[in-house]
């Protein structure tokens, strides 16, 4: 069985992965969540840095933790690879951003083949963080997902520091020796599924799976979710 560490992506924390845990539980696999620093913690966000993101993931991990990352988690766990591989044992990124190597996530986002989120956010007067438009959320995050689930979702969003994802991650050899699976979401409103799959394509096709729904699996299947993430954490 998998020790499983799960990382939220932006303007999300811990509780998007209230459905994963059980379901990950029940087939005897361990899981924890984090919430990344400067995630509803009360930080000033113009403090929060890529590095220190980073740090938090590598410390909640251990040599056999896989280390899933929805999103914008695709970056905090890929440095976290980078800097700490000994703290790991593989990588799986879920509808995530799969860094290229001297880009920062703003720059992978707009370097993408549609911009999906033009209007649905909106940053904090300082300009330091930014959070998503209610109006626009539900139908870009949540659209295949239960009523209850986006009304927890939308009472529970916060500010994502902008900071960390304006930062250029480098990776090295190290980073790419680590193993890694992706999982597309073929549904996703928010990162184009065609995107997904571009990035998905350096890895092996067999470390490569879709699944039907939108940018949050963890609401809209968790069941399946689960059942995949144990899949893949085998071939680890």
């Amino acid at each position: 069985m998998a020790e499983f560490l799960l990382v939220h992506g932006s303007c999300h924390g811990p509780w998007c992965w209230r459905d994963v845990i059980p379901a990950l539980e029940a087939r005897s696999h361990t899981a924890r969540a984090i919430t990344l620093p400067g995630h509803a913690d009360g930080r000033d966000p113009a403090g929060v840095t890529l590095a220190e993101t980073a740090e938090a993931v590598a410390a909640a991990s251990t040599p056999e933790t896989v280390i899933v990352g929805h999103s914008w988690g695709g970056f905090p766990i890929s440095a976290a690879a980078e800097a700490h591989p000994e703290r790991l044992r593989g990588l799986i990124y879920l509808c995530a951003y799969l860094p290229v190597s001297g880009m920062s996530l703003i720059e992978m986002r707009k370097a993408g083949p549609r911009q999906t989120l033009e209007g649905a956010t909106r940053k904090n007067a300082a300009g330091t963080a930014y959070s998503l438009v209610p109006k626009t959320a539900p139908d870009l995050f949540y659209h295949d997902c239960p009523d209850e689930t986006v009304r927890f979702a939308m009472e529970n969003l916060c500010e994502q520091p902008i900071q960390p994802q304006d930062t250029p991650l480098r990776l090295s050899e190290q980073f790419a020796a680590i193993p890694k699976a992706y999982i597309r979401c073929t549904g996703d409103r928010v990162i184009p599924p065609e995107y997904q799959a571009h990035m998905a394509a350096q890895l092996p096709p067999a470390r490569t799976h879709d699944m039907d729904t939108s940018h949050s699996p963890f609401f809209a299947d968790p069941e399946r979710l689960a059942q995949l993430l144990g899949q893949i954490a085998k071939d680890f």
